[in-house]
């Protein structure tokens, strides 16, 4: 099983601006690939990763400085370009932009590729165009090393290996028949059907105040001035930290659940879009933006996808299986006796079932989580149904046409 391991570079001056040149060479690439799939988009035409491999070659007795970086970095960064072309569409794919990107290449060949451990605390690794650069050995690679990406996050540089650790998805989960619900919220990241609540500050009162402060002085600096740089730097140390927190917190969380778990439910959530502004245009603009640039802030700190990422990794290893169910209704609906209403949530915090002679009561997110879990796989009908009764509420009818809105 293919798995990561990341580890923090201990570069010296020499090698650090190596790697700088490495990654302008390939972000060059990735910007001149995608400027020409774009400009054959246009004519109707396309471009794809082999014609690409072959301009790239036939370019470098002109272009001298596509030489500075390796040819299987520059061929990957062209194989990434490709795929997220076929993805996403080409005129959706970003520039890599020198002030926002983060630099990274990629090494694929393995038989390049060397690690060895120098004692308790550190090892080292050697790199095509690189040679021998030692890294802290914060963990065994537990198999043997398929490809390297070399990084940069804030002031540091971090090389991940993929390892194939020759573990094997067990058949059968040491727990068969377990199975939970997750409801995923901005008050709490994460409440399970059992009752279980998992949450953590990310960032403390006093690191808002600081990164408040730093915004504020990057707003005032000159641009391209040493005192932004600094700025920038400070800032990208401060939120580095919140990042790291956000993945230890999602990671345990995660082996946590699939440890316990044969099935993990999860809502069918489109974060992209619940996180997107509602600022509108100049001819139709937005209401309410300061509260939904609030809840968008909300939703992102939480790292629901980083959640879900992690579930689906940390699953691999134990038999568990995670689904993901349609969201409609599961925070108004009954789990006790199925009824659907607005009126069911009193609060943030508070359910209540309004039908007559029911009267359950539990916190409103454990509701949902329970709501999640018997959906079971099944997809949760937008009329807001089990299948095993009918609610009484149903979608909005058009009174014009007499048919539900597409």
């Amino acid at each position: 099983m293919l798995s990561g391991r990341k580890y923090r570079l201990d570069l010296t001056a020499e090698q650090a601006q190596t790697c700088e040149e490495f990654a302008s060479v390939c972000r060059a690439v990735w910007n001149t690939g995608l400027h020409q799939r774009r400009e054959y988009r246009r004519r109707g035409a396309w471009m794809n990763y082999a014609p690409q491999c072959a301009e790239l070659a036939a370019a470098k007795p002109d272009h001298p400085w596509l030489k500075a970086a390796p040819s299987h970095a520059l061929q990957q960064t062209l194989k990434d370009l490709d795929r997220a072309c076929r993805e996403h569409g080409t005129f959706r794919v970003r520039w890599r932009s020198k002030a926002r990107w983060s630099p990274s290449f990629r090494f694929p060949d393995s038989k390049r590729i060397q690690v060895e451990r120098l004692g308790r605390k550190w090892g080292r690794v050697k790199l095509p165009k690189l040679g021998w650069v030692r890294f802290r050995w914060s963990r065994p690679l537990g198999g043997g090393v398929r490809s390297a990406t070399v990084s940069r996050k804030g002031a540091h540089w971090f090389v991940s290996f993929l390892v194939d650790d020759q573990a094997v998805m067990p058949e059968r989960h040491a727990m068969p028949g377990t199975i939970v619900g997750i409801d995923r919220g901005v008050k709490t990241a994460a409440v399970t059907s059992d009752g279980d609540f998992h949450d953590r500050q990310f960032i403390t009162a006093g690191e808002s105040a600081r990164y408040r402060r730093l915004q504020q002085r990057l707003a005032r600096s000159k641009r391209a001035s040493a005192n932004r740089r600094k700025t920038i730097t400070a800032l990208n140390a401060l939120m580095g930290r919140v990042t790291d927190r956000r993945g230890d917190f999602c990671a345990q969380t995660a082996l946590r659940i699939v440890a316990k778990n044969a099935l993990v439910v999860l809502e069918d959530l489109r974060i992209k879009n619940m996180s997107a502004s509602a600022s509108g245009t100049l001819q139709a603009p937005g209401t309410r933006v300061a509260q939904k640039r609030g809840l968008n802030r909300a939703i992102l700190d939480k790292g629901w996808h980083r959640l879900e990422l992690a579930l689906t990794g940390a699953a691999r290893y134990t038999g568990t299986t995670v689904v993901k169910v349609h969201p409609a209704y599961t925070s108004q609906r009954c789990s006790a006796c199925g009824f659907v209403s607005e009126g069911n949530r009193e609060s943030q915090a508070a359910f209540r079932c309004k039908a007559a002679g029911c009267g359950y009561t539990a916190h409103a997110d454990v509701n949902a989580a329970i709501n999640i879990k018997h959906a079971g796989g099944q997809p949760v009908s937008a009329c807001g149904d089990l299948a095993a009764r009918r609610s009484v509420k149903q979608e909005p009818v058009s009174r014009a046409t007499g048919r539900t809105p597409s």
